[in-house]
């Protein structure tokens, strides 16, 4: 590439974190070498942030716009003419107007390619609320910039471990509902095609929980595992997806079975996050998968209680940076892949004492396939595998 990436950052909630993570990952040496940072937001409050984390080295630079941002700056483009009312570990108004005002700008900027990939600084769900913005939060916003015909998934991961879920933002007594053969089948193809598309994956193994304790104990502890996930699951293996399960959620994490598998499906916001934290750390990140752009934030929130006192952990906002562009490469590859497949010789036996040359070379179309027959029994312990 000619250029180094252009990686478009909103600011967040301006009283939370937002700021001193994101200063804290750019302030990285050598940041501005492998990436072009476009911090959608305040210069005033970016320079606050920047003498509070003590980055005497580090300068920022205000850009009219996103096109106008320069490889090896640190480049901030204001979102408004009017710095807001600064309220450092409050949720208000101001600040969530802030939020959803830096948002609609990246947007803009995002479609018109001025950036190549997103990432957002936490928001407060609560203070964004109002007339114009009335989403539960990032995924349900971006999905909806996106268009028709996308639907948005969030998909929570690091290194090694990587997390769909079917429900996500919604109220506990809501959850079994939300568990249908629609919904569990729509996000093991999901997470599947993004593990190919955006992770590298060819044949990727798929761990899917179950609903109820001890995966139902055979209808005793209920029915959902009996009636919809297990006939989900049979019905994607049927057509190919290497999906396993139901697995009960308590010895899936605890006896480290979660390393068998490329990806795995919660059912279930914190019964896909609250281990998921637990194991990755500070080094999560959240990704949307699903969008015809690429999105990624970290697996934190807003805050407030440290907020603006030098405390912040930048480490998850660096990583959402960085996995940011590997996920924007490995969809290019795939994509540049689909566009031009591998032609291959095809030669045919000759018949006997005959000689015959080479036949034509044919196209042909790459697609997944059923698995093997070993592959396509059931397995509840299936070896590692090693990740491509």
């Amino acid at each position: 590439m000619s250029q180094p990436i252009k990686v478009g950052i909103t600011h967040g909630d301006i009283n939370g974190i937002g700021y001193e993570v994101i200063l804290g990952a750019l302030g990285e040496e050598g940041m501005t070498e492998i990436c072009t940072p476009v911090v959608f937001g305040y210069h005033a409050l970016a320079e606050k942030a920047r003498k509070l984390l003590g980055l005497e080295e580090v300068r920022l630079y205000k850009a009219p716009n996103a096109a106008a941002a320069q490889p090896g700056r640190i480049s901030i483009v204001e979102i408004d003419q009017n710095e807001p009312e600064h309220n450092p570990g409050q949720p208000t108004e101001t600040s969530g107007k802030a939020a959803v005002a830096a948002l609609d700008v990246a947007m803009k900027a995002l479609n018109a390619g001025d950036i190549d990939v997103l990432v957002t600084a936490p928001i407060s769900k609560e203070a964004v609320q109002s007339d114009e913005f009335r989403f539960p939060g990032h995924t349900e916003y971006l999905e909806a910039m996106a268009g028709e015909g996308y639907k948005a998934r969030m998909i929570l991961f690091d290194d090694y471990i990587r997390v769909a879920l079917v429900s996500t933002h919604l109220p506990v007594a809501k959850l079994a509902e939300a568990v249908t053969k629609e919904s569990v089948s729509a996000a093991i193809e999901s997470l599947r095609h993004s593990l190919k598309q955006d992770f590298g994956f060819e044949r990727p193994r798929i761990a899917v929980l179950s609903l109820n304790p001890h995966a139902g104990d055979g209808g005793l502890l209920g029915s959902e595992e009996q009636e919809i996930i297990i006939p989900t699951i049979n019905e994607a293996r049927e057509n190919g997806t290497l999906a396993f399960g139901p697995y009960a959620v308590d010895g899936f994490f605890g006896a480290g079975e979660y390393r068998k598998f490329d990806g795995i499906v919660a059912m279930y916001h914190d019964q896909g996050l609250a281990p998921f934290k637990a194991l990755a750390g500070e080094r999560g990140v959240n990704f949307t998968a699903g969008l015809p752009f690429v999105r990624t934030s970290p697996d934190h929130g807003t805050a407030f209680g440290i907020a603006w006192k030098g405390m912040a952990d930048p480490t998850s906002m660096r990583e959402a940076i960085y996995k940011a562009m590997d996920i924007w490469r490995s969809r290019r590859r795939f994509l540049e892949s689909a566009e031009n497949p591998l032609r291959k010789l095809v030669t045919e036996r000759p018949d006997k004492g005959e000689r015959q040359d080479r036949g034509p070379a044919r196209e042909r179309q790459v697609k997944d396939t059923k698995p093997a027959p070993e592959k396509a029994e059931a397995d509840n312990n299936p070896k590692e595998t090693v990740e491509q």
